[in-house]
């Protein structure tokens, strides 16, 4: 059973930054996809970045040019930097390694608020 531990999240004023990590208990993110994803209050789950196991990357319109998604195979961890940040990205972060629908392990969320 994979684990996945985020950590790195908290309060930062708005125009901030963070950095969320997370990190595997095995090499999964050399063959699987590394998402963020994040749920504000009354909100749905949404997906806010990922890189595939290939090395490509994408953010969603909403955080495009202020967050940025990365990986390191070696520590077997998915970062996400978090810049400029504004009150809205308030939300618990969750970090998802994806290889298909039966195939997908959850961390157990890191708060990241954003004060104005």
């Amino acid at each position: 059973q994979v684990q996945l531990v985020e950590s790195g999240g908290g309060l930062v004023q708005s125009g901030g930054s963070l950095r969320l990590s997370c990190a595997a208990s095995g090499s999964i993110f050399s063959t699987y996809d590394g998402r963020w994803y994040r749920q504000a209050p009354g909100k749905q789950r949404e997906l806010v970045a990922l890189i595939t196991s290939g090395g490509g990357t994408y953010c969603a319109d909403s955080v495009k040019g202020r967050f940025t998604v990365s990986r390191d195979n070696a520590l077997n961890t998915v970062y996400l930097a978090m810049n400029y940040l504004k009150p809205e990205d308030t939300a618990v972060y969750y970090c998802n390694a994806y290889y298909n629908n039966n195939l997908s392990y959850w961390g157990q969320g890191t708060q990241v608020t954003v004060s104005s």
